[in-house]
């Protein structure tokens, strides 16, 4: 017969085994792999349905889209999405136009409505970064309202030093102090990260629960980092051909929950396919 003082002793023993049993099971959990549809801007835009099968092929799970699938109605591109096999979490939707897309976003289906980039006349100045959180906090309110939440998406722009009344102050740096954390989230792009001269593990644990995205594409090795989103910030290559420590990143983006994961490559040396069909290959290497 087992007493209270061996009950409890048994349970104490079993309590650290339950926590490592819970860590292994989240450790080998199949992570869904997703595309950002922008990789494959020329083929979606010439054949949607067919592209959307070819991705699905590949084995990712989830796309994210992009502003210029948008001509398809909203019904109309879930169900060309869903046919394929394929989940679509979240969008980018552009800042111009965010206003006027939330009930198209609802439609589609989407959890997340993303701003992927700030207007050129905004990037070069804190006013306009003040301007752009005060608007981030209104398009958060208006997705939470509607069952959706709002995230922005980096580039090299917003790590450019400015003076600020304080000392010097990067546009990020206002965009996290100045927006609500239970509003406005980030979906972070590790190769603008580095390509800003940032390290992405340090980044992710400075957003915290703030980062729930991330987008995975790789820098080459051998370039100065820049924060002017010119042609000489242009070093894509596919994931696993770079000099990000993929593994690094990805332990991080595991352990802290990171929701969705999206492959994209802003440009690509041949067929975007077959570069996002290694990124793919590489990735399930290192993923559960």
């Amino acid at each position: 017969m087992i007493n209270r003082r061996t009950f409890l002793k048994s349970s104490v023993v079993a309590l650290p085994m339950m926590s490592l049993s819970v860590s292994r099971l989240w450790a080998t959990q199949h992570l869904p792999l997703g595309v950002q549809l922008y990789t494959v801007r020329k083929q979606a835009e010439g054949g949607l349905s067919a592209i959307l099968k070819e991705i699905r092929g590949i084995g990712y799970e989830e796309v994210e889209t992009y502003w210029n699938v948008y001509t398809h109605p909203a019904p109309e591109l879930r169900g060309m999405i869903h046919d394929a096999g394929l989940r679509v979490p979240s969008g980018h939707f552009n800042y111009d136009g965010l206003s006027g897309k939330f009930e198209y976003a609802k439609e589609l289906g989407v959890d997340w409505m993303v701003c992927p980039m700030l207007p050129k006349s905004q990037q070069t100045s804190l006013a306009g970064f003040h301007t752009a959180a005060k608007q981030f906090n209104e398009w958060g309110k208006h997705a939470k309202d509607m069952g959706m939440r709002f995230a922005f998406h980096n580039h090299d722009y917003e790590f450019r030093e400015f003076d600020g009344p304080s000392g010097k102050q990067t546009g990020y740096d206002i965009l996290l102090a100045e927006t609500d954390p239970a509003l406005v989230f980030f979906e972070m792009d590790c190769y603008w990260i580095a390509q800003s001269g940032n390290d992405p593990v340090k980044m992710l644990h400075r957003l915290g629960d703030r980062a729930r995205m991330i987008h995975l594409k790789d820098r080459k090795p051998g370039f100065a980092p820049s924060n002017d989103m010119s042609e000489s910030s242009s070093h894509f290559t596919e994931v696993g051909h770079g000099n990000i420590d993929w593994k690094a990143v990805l332990d991080t983006a595991q352990s802290m929950r990171i929701e969705h994961y999206f492959v994209e490559q802003d440009e690509t040396p041949g067929n975007p396919i077959a570069s996002i069909q290694s990124s793919y290959q590489y990735l399930r290497t290192i993923l559960s």
